[in-house]
């Protein structure tokens, strides 16, 4: 252990940050790591001065495991620590927009009648509302969201100040429209941590409105809401039919607008295919970038599988990811989930993660949509697959490839399509029940024991299912 008696704090915190170096990417060192300063070591207390509070709930998720012995190797073992965040004065920090919200942090809370519009304030502090789990660092990027997560990166950047405001993002539900708006809205505090940034669902925003106008403090509602300097507002397709409300916050984003202030709308369709909204508002909702977010293709999904699965602490076969890619067909969401499920599952029965037991857990979470399959396609993708022609298949010789071809294509049979046993073996080589009864015994054998045949089999069903 480095003795903190022969070298200021000061220095051993700089060999801790070689050694953190060693253990992150340049990027995550820069962004977490450099621009925390140690201001004090005394007793067993460790005190480092943050940019911001995100960094703490951050550093204490994602980086405590390995931080914490190495603090504990520098320092010495009974080290704790303790983080100082910046306080600007004057301030008061906002922790949500109910209306009822009380400010113990102000120094004259009685002086303060509501909560959107504090007098003699010059800064005040807002809770962004954003969850620090959604982040660009946890956003898989593939070829179905490539362009959104570039603009809002660009957004981030330079917020206000590109051609992409607003930044309209939208998509089906469940694709990750909300973690990448309160990405941005996250690297917005990092980079610019004076910055006000606020995260609102339509919802919220309607609530707020209706509480506002039912307490005659409209204008400090609309007041509130031109104090920030990037607004994140979610799900926009439901201000539909909310006259009132549209026209509040047509007002709203003209004047965020021309202040050069950001704004990230999110919505379920398109702005030219919403319903009930007024055209002034379509039109603005244009002015920007909209920019789609599809289905994730395979590659994309089998990356999202991994990442999950790595986040909960599993590390899933291959086989398994390929099969639940190719069979979880909805949305990121549903991929969590099933991800989840498979796990728990798996862990409470102890067993093994496989083919079999992903796709029994997974018929509760997934929907399996199968085309009508024949006997018929299955005995020519059987042969096609063992090199096994159509006169051979039919014959009655008993070559090992042959019997093979005959065994699985008996075994698909049974799987895929409603035929009685008699009738399957009738199609393969006029053979009887008992025949393709011992058939799939023989390949649910060499299943559990052949690794090699059961990718064999699973290359087979996936030509078979087209």
């Amino acid at each position: 252990m480095v003795s903190t008696i022969d070298h200021p704090y000061t220095e051993v915190w700089q060999t801790c940050l070689s050694r953190i170096k060693e253990q992150t990417s340049d990027e995550e060192f820069v962004r977490w790591f450099k621009p925390i300063v140690p201001i004090g070591f005394e007793g067993n207390i460790l005190r480092l001065r943050v940019p911001n509070e995100g960094y703490v709930s951050h550093i204490e998720k994602h980086y405590i495991p390995f931080l914490r012995p190495l603090i504990h190797q520098l320092f010495g073992t009974e080290t704790r620590l303790r983080y100082s965040v910046p306080k600007p004065e004057p301030t008061v920090t906002i922790s949500s927009l109910k209306s009822d919200s009380s400010y113990a942090q102000s120094a004259q809370p009685a002086q303060i009648k509501n909560p959107f519009v504090i007098p003699g304030i010059r800064k005040v502090v807002i809770d962004p509302q954003l969850n620090p789990n959604y982040c660009f660092d946890t956003f898989i990027e593939g070829e179905c969201n490539r362009l959104t997560r570039s603009a809002g990166l660009a957004v981030a950047i330079n917020p206000g100040k590109t051609p992409f405001n607003p930044l309209f993002i939208y998509g089906d539900s469940g694709l990750g429209k909300t973690h990448v708006a309160q990405a941005i809205g996250m690297e917005v505090k990092q980079r610019h941590p004076d910055l006000k940034v606020l995260y609102v669902t339509t919802n919220k925003f309607q609530a707020q409105f209706q509480n506002a106008a039912t307490k005659g403090e409209l204008n400090d509602f609309i007041h509130f809401y031109q104090m920030i300097d990037v607004l994140i507002v979610d799900d926009i397709q439901e201000l539909a039919g909310k006259d009132k409300t549209q026209n509040t916050f047509f007002n709203i984003f003209n004047h965020l607008h021309l202040s050069f202030k950001q704004l990230i709308i999110t919505s379920d369709k398109p702005p030219v295919e919403l319903k009930d909204v007024e055209q002034r508002l379509i039109t603005r909702f244009k002015w920007g970038l909209s920019t789609q977010m599809l289905p994730p293709d395979q590659t994309t999904k089998m990356k999202i599988i991994r990442s999950k699965a790595a986040r909960l602490g599993t590390e899933l076969p291959e086989d398994v990811i390929r099969f639940m890619s190719e069979n979880i067909t909805a949305n990121v969401r549903e991929i969590e989930g099933a991800i989840s499920s498979l796990i728990a599952n798996a862990s409470f029965l102890n067993k093994a993660i496989t083919v079999p037991l992903t796709r029994e857990i997974l018929k509760a979470y997934v929907k399996y949509t199968r085309k009508e399959i024949s006997a018929e396609h299955i005995c020519e993708t059987v042969c096609a697959f063992f090199n096994v022609n159509k006169e051979q298949f039919d014959s009655k010789k008993r070559t090992r490839d042959v019997a093979l071809a005959r065994q699985v294509a008996m075994f698909l049979c049974k799987k895929y399509t409603k035929m009685p046993l008699s009738a399957i073996g009738n199609a393969i080589g006029k053979k009887n029940h008992a025949t393709v009864l011992h058939s799939c015994k023989t390949i649910n054998n060499l299943l559990e024991t052949d690794k090699e045949f059961r990718q064999q089999l699973e290359e087979i069903e996936r030509k078979i299912r087209g």
